[in-house]
């Protein structure tokens, strides 16, 4: 693409949406070209619609300058799976960032939403807070400030046992047939008009009527996992990405469609809570808990987080500043936090003496000056028990789980105690800092150690062995394990820190190796992204929707290169 054609490109996006929305400085652009924790490449530029219109007109200003596009929101993703990765693309890259546009509108009384395109899911539990509901998903620890459109087209969460993956069939989209022609899709339930221009303005305005909203025989959530997750003796897993059962349209698209806006489902908030913290020394233990439960209870847990010790005391020393942040002044406080930190690390980034993320160093060092913050009861039960269980239950489940813990552990090693609400909170709130605590581990530690890879792993629901058992010739590469996970749906969250000199390409084909062996599947919820190869049907639902491999190129380690040749690259 000639210089002449990436000025006038620029000036037309200028047009649409201003200079200030339209970043090319690469400083600017940096944050937004490098994911949350891997993959990073080159863009033409960074674009900040502020309407659902903006985001149309941008797109037919690309497809007519023939350039790629990846649509970004939070960009919390681990996998590098929104944001470009190296610089061999035969096109220029565009980034469309939908942060600006944030709205989440309520129908039904609330018993549905929908979510535009930087809509978060901090966002929706305070929109639904005064209807007493609450939404399909809840933030991961690995994706604080995670957007809702982003966890449909991942197919992401899962942690609720009661609910499962985010998951909806209905929902607006744009798409470039195989012509090159760009298309909008309206399939989220809602007449809102004939051309592009009349429906975006319309849902932007939310100027429709409640006669304009159909109730069509399409899911806004997962209704069948609760019955999945259940299936004790199945030789394969609960849920995972290449699930073709739950890949439509935005759901599992993975960037593969320009996704405007998504209509989910709502939950009524639980009149009673319960938090059990177990601890025990024998994983079988809790396989045999987690087996009876979900196969002989009457009534679901709400979810079931597991917390290696080693990854307690990493989430204690290494996740205490956020923990404190949260705790103290709330979670919507944490989008600015991270806004914050990218800021002090580009600067510092121009200067060679400071060290790589500056602001983890800073923050970490603050951390030191507040006191120990989890409960006392946590402590205790870490310094008697290498495994934590935090089981939660609500409503007629609550009783039904105390009479089984009560039983259960007076012929079983370990123990329970119930939490306090306080203590429940933090207890959920220390597991929920673990995916930004090993990272912050690993940067401070990073002159001891090698790389660090994080294997999201989904695993059958009838494996007996959860807690991994690895070969020698992977062990001895491996300075340390940090093991967490959703233990119900056997979703395990897998860190390595390797050995100086280990070879980290290598050893992760020798883990996945062995994982294949083991019937699992991998990736379970953080998807493809650029790290892992998308396996053959997830391939294929992918070329379905984007014939010219012009969305997101190079995902799932497939092509880059415009309908999705296997040549040598050919720049424009």
């Amino acid at each position: 693409m000639p210089e002449t054609a990436h000025n006038a490109l620029i000036s037309e996006f200028k047009a649409l949406i201003g200079a200030a929305y339209t970043l090319t400085d690469a400083a600017k652009i940096q944050p937004y070209c490098k994911g949350f924790r891997f993959g990073e490449g080159v863009a033409l530029a960074v674009v900040r619609p502020g309407s659902l219109l903006q985001v149309w007109q941008l797109l037919q200003a690309c497809v007519r300058a023939d350039v790629a596009v990846i649509m970004q929101a939070a960009n919390t993703g681990l996998t590098g799976g929104s944001t470009p990765n190296g610089d061999d693309y035969d096109r220029p890259i565009v980034i469309i960032n939908t942060m600006r546009i944030d709205q989440i509108q309520l129908i039904d009384n609330a018993r549905q939403i929908i979510g535009l395109a930087g809509s978060t899911l901090f966002g929706l539990e305070d929109v639904l807070a005064p209807y007493g509901r609450e939404p399909h998903s809840v933030i991961g620890s690995s994706c604080i400030g995670a957007s809702i459109v982003g966890g449909i087209c991942n197919n992401s969460g899962g942690a609720l046992v009661q609910r499962g993956p985010a998951y909806t069939e209905l929902s607006l989209f744009a798409q470039i047939d195989e012509n090159g022609q760009l298309t909008l899709v309206n399939h989220l339930g809602i007449e809102l008009g004939s051309t592009p221009e009349e429906m975006l303005n319309n849902l932007d305005q939310q100027n429709y009527r409640a006669e304009d909203i159909q109730y069509p025989d399409k899911l806004a959530s997962d209704n069948e996992y609760h019955q999945r997750v259940r299936q004790v003796d199945e030789a394969t897993p609960a849920r995972f990405n290449n699930d073709g059962r739950r890949l439509h349209e935005a759901s599992g698209c993975a960037g593969k469609l320009a996704v405007f806006a998504v209509r989910l489902d709502t939950y009524p908030i639980a009149e009673k809570q319960q938090v059990f913290y177990i601890g025990t020394n024998d994983d079988k233990v809790l396989a045999k808990m987690r087996r009876h439960i979900l196969s002989e209870f009457e009534n679901l847990p709400v979810s079931g987080e597991y917390l290696g010790r080693d990854y307690y005391d990493v989430c204690k020393k290494y996740g205490k500043d956020t923990f404190l942040v949260i705790d103290k002044l709330g979670s919507k406080y944490i989008p600015k936090l991270f806004g914050l930190k990218r800021q002090v690390d580009r600067i510092a980034g121009n200067f060679k003496f400071l060290p790589s993320k500056l602001s983890d160093h800073i923050m970490q060092y603050l951390s030191y000056l507040w006191p120990n913050h989890l409960p006392k009861k946590m402590e205790a039960f870490r310094e008697r028990f290498e495994h934590h269980w935090i089981l939660e239950m609500n409503n007629a489940g609550v009783e039904e789980a105390r009479q089984y813990l009560r039983e259960f552990f007076q012929n079983h090693e370990g123990d329970f105690f119930e939490c306090t609400p306080k203590e429940g909170e933090k207890a959920i709130l220390h597991r929920f800092v673990a995916g930004g605590a090993v990272g912050r581990y690993h940067t401070i530690k990073r002159k001891q150690f090698g790389p660090m890879m994080t294997i999201d792993v989904a695993l059958r629901r009838n494996e007996e062995q959860w807690l991994e058992k690895l070969p020698p010739e992977i062990e001895d590469k491996i300075e340390a394990k940090l093991y967490l996970g959703h233990l119900f749906c056997h979703v395990m969250h897998q860190n390595y820190i390797l050995k100086k000199g280990v070879d980290a390409k290598a050893l992760k084909q020798q883990l996945l190796a062995f994982f294949d062996a083991r019937g699992a599947e991998y990736p379970a919820e953080h998807n493809v992204g650029q790290e892992y190869f998308a396996k053959p049907a997830l391939k294929s639902f992918y070329r379905k929707l984007d014939p010219t491999n012009a969305f997101n190129p190079g995902i799932g380690k497939t092509s880059k290169l415009k309908y999705w040749s296997e040549g040598p690259v050919k720049k424009s």
